[in-house]
């Protein structure tokens, strides 16, 4: 018997792409996404006003801000000093880009990196924000972007999930972070990302208990499918279909993940690459050496959120702090793809949910200062898979407050990320609920001057 809700989820399946189809040649093949949860000062690391020395300590123009939403935070605040970045700047490799010294190894491989300043976004708040970014959308419950690209391109592994995620805590603030953020929404449930733990059993329940062989475990695994195979011939619900799925890929899992995570065949100079944290399971460093052997193993999307860009107060130690958990790992994976052949079909994206803003919260002193969320703009990075390396893109006022040039919507960023995997940003869609869903929403065009 086909039930409504059973004959509504395969028509919405009827929209599926296969496995691998693309709309055009693509140039990149996969997705490293170095998500910094917080929201990195932009200000502090890429975005140089010299101008604002001058200006510290003064109250911005309201000229500037123009009226524009602030946070409950600081939207009551007596004042809004001007708090120019305490870390010296220069210009980097051939291209001249600016970056701060709290990123030195970043800094090596400026030509490498195509460097957007002009991101910026529709939500002020952290989850809203990170919502949006992972969804396209500031409500809960659209599929995050790695369960669209696991859904539009399907997997080069079998043995893998296709869409993989990890998250490292670093020594700042920190934000929640629901695991709604790499949920498939009204996809189906297999194209939701799969997260990896530190630790000996890097997915929960993948080993078998004690006594119980793999052999035990292949007999269970092949009645228990029969079953559910006479359930979907009466229900034809894509649901029980999944979950076939899945309890296969558990069992393959248990062949391939343990092999991934052990370290012990990487050589020193890899662990010497990336850094001292590297040989620490769940560090932003290990997971960075795991994103790389997971891209070297064909997984599609591989996300990695580090928590503690939060800097409202006391930025200047805390941002050190992000920066040297994370700056020599972040150099190192780039360097690493590129040294084995990786990079050129391989995209690596590095930011967060928003900027943070030219003024204090809180009390300004010689040394110390805290800065607000701030939408209006941010800055970003891409490397390899086609973005154009040892390229700025976009312009901000000499408060980094507004964008002046080349603006560039989240949206945006996701249309030319697809673009570049073979994708148009126009076509992958889902129906649900009468309608025809799609990461950009209805919004999003693709920034041709950031490829190459």
């Amino acid at each position: 018997m086909l039930t409504r809700r059973g004959f509504l989820h395969t028509t919405a399946l009827g929209s599926l792409l296969s496995g691998a189809t693309t709309h055009h040649a693509a140039k990149a093949k996969r997705v490293i996404f170095l998500f910094q949860h917080g929201g990195p000062s932009q200000l502090d690391l890429f975005d140089w006003k010299p101008n604002l020395a001058k200006l510290r300590g003064q109250e911005l123009p309201e000229s500037v801000r123009q009226g524009q939403r602030l946070t409950g935070m600081t939207a009551y605040q007596a004042s809004f000093p001007v708090a120019s970045t305490i870390f010296p700047f220069a210009q980097r490799g051939k291209s001249g880009a600016w970056m701060s010294d709290l990123m030195p190894h970043t800094a090596k491989i400026a030509d490498e990196l195509c460097i957007m300043k002009s991101l910026h976004t529709e939500a002020i708040n952290h989850d809203p924000a990170v919502t949006f970014f992972q969804t396209g959308f500031q409500l809960a419950g659209r599929p995050s972007i790695g369960s669209w690209l696991s859904y539009g391109l399907g997997s080069e592994n079998q043995d893998l999930p296709s869409f993989v995620v990890m998250i490292s805590q670093g020594r700042g603030n920190s934000q929640a972070l629901a695991d709604r953020m790499w949920g498939s929404g009204f996809l189906p449930t297999k194209y939701q990302g799969v997260k990896f733990r530190s630790g000996k059993d890097p997915v929960l329940y993948l080993s078998n208990p004690d006594g119980y062989t793999a052999g035990a475990r292949r007999r269970f695994l092949d009645d228990l499918g029969q079953l559910n195979q006479i359930r979907l011939e009466e229900y034809q619900d894509p649901e029980i279909a999944t979950r076939i799925a899945q309890y296969e890929m558990a069992f393959r899992m248990q062949t391939s993940v343990p092999e991934l995570a052990d370290l012990s065949n990487e050589p020193e100079a890899t662990f010497a690459m990336y850094g001292p944290d590297s040989r620490k399971p769940g560090s932003y460093a290990a997971n960075c050496i795991l994103a790389r052997r997971l891209a070297e193993r064909g997984v599609r999307f591989i996300q990695l959120f580090h928590r503690g860009w939060d800097q409202h107060g006391t930025l200047p130690k805390q941002i050190q702090w992000q920066c040297e958990d994370t700056d020599q790992a972040t150099a190192a994976l780039i360097t690493d793809l590129k040294q084995r052949g990786l990079l050129d079909n391989t995209i690596v994206i590095w930011g967060g949910e928003f900027g943070r803003t030219v003024y204090s919260q809180g009390e300004l002193t010689a040394t110390n200062y805290g800065r607000d969320h701030h939408p209006r703009c941010f800055t970003m990075f891409a490397a390899g898979g086609g973005f154009k390396g040892g390229h700025t893109h976009g312009e901000t006022d000499d408060f980094s407050y507004n964008i002046v040039k080349d603006p560039m919507e989240v949206h945006d960023l996701n249309a030319t990320m697809l673009h570049l995997l073979g994708v148009d940003h126009l076509r992958l869609t889902f129906k649900f609920q009468g309608r025809h869903y799609r990461l950009t929403d209805v919004h999003g065009k693709v920034i041709r001057e950031v490829l190459r």
